[in-house]
């Protein structure tokens, strides 16, 4: 039996605003909440009309190669931009308030001036215009993943940066995010300046040199 894979099924709402009038229909998503260390990053994407992409996914359902190829490709045909917030400014404002942050800059910085806002799941309190937060939008919405996809290659990409300048944290594996290797290296060598403080539930880390 020869199996056939089922064509992906995007809601089209990029199409039916452009019918309405809107020509710079935006999609927002962020990458990396979760981690204990590094910034949170997002993505802003305005695509061409009728743009498809083969290959096109929430980034959370690609292989690194495959986020990698695609993110060449989008960032060669699409306009975007990316903002973020970092570990800093997490511990002080709070990772929801960071992740606004770092949404807020990607918007405030793309060109053209988006005239709609398609976000994943949230909805935008800096933006008086129009918008719509759309739950699990990088799965269902093709500008929000290709948002996720450079939002995440973008964080990734900084964290092999820091893994330069930190490597006995091992950030280049696991992206700052909690695994065991890195709760090790934490309990061996304290917590970096891009450390999330707030995330560190173990008072006993101390603080390494710059």
């Amino acid at each position: 039996m020869v199996k056939v894979k089922t064509p992906k099924i995007w809601l089209p709402w990029e199409e039916s605003l452009a019918q309405k009038g809107f020509s710079a229909i935006a999609g927002i998503d962020e990458a990396g909440c979760g981690p204990l260390a590094g910034p949170v990053v997002a993505a802003a994407v305005i695509l061409p009309p009728a743009y498809q992409l083969a290959g096109l996914e929430d980034s959370k359902k690609l292989t690194a190669a495959k986020r990698e190829a695609l993110f060449a490709q989008l960032t060669a045909e699409v306009s975007y931009s990316v903002g973020q917030a970092t570990a800093a400014e997490i511990d002080r404002l709070n990772i929801r308030q960071a992740d606004y942050l770092a949404m807020q800059r990607a918007v405030e910085t793309l060109q053209p001036k988006p005239d709609f806002l398609l976000i994943d799941a949230w909805v935008l309190a800096f933006w008086n215009e129009n918008q719509m937060g759309i739950i699990a939008g990088d799965a269902y919405v093709r500008s929000i993943a290709a948002a996720s996809i450079i939002a995440k290659v973008t964080r990734d990409r900084i964290m092999l940066e820091l893994d330069q300048k930190y490597p006995q944290y091992g950030f280049a594996q696991h992206k700052g995010y909690p695994t065991a290797a890195h709760y090790s290296a934490l309990e061996q060598y304290g917590y970096s300046p891009v450390h999330r403080l707030s995330f560190l539930k173990k008072t006993h880390y101390q603080t390494t040199a710059e």
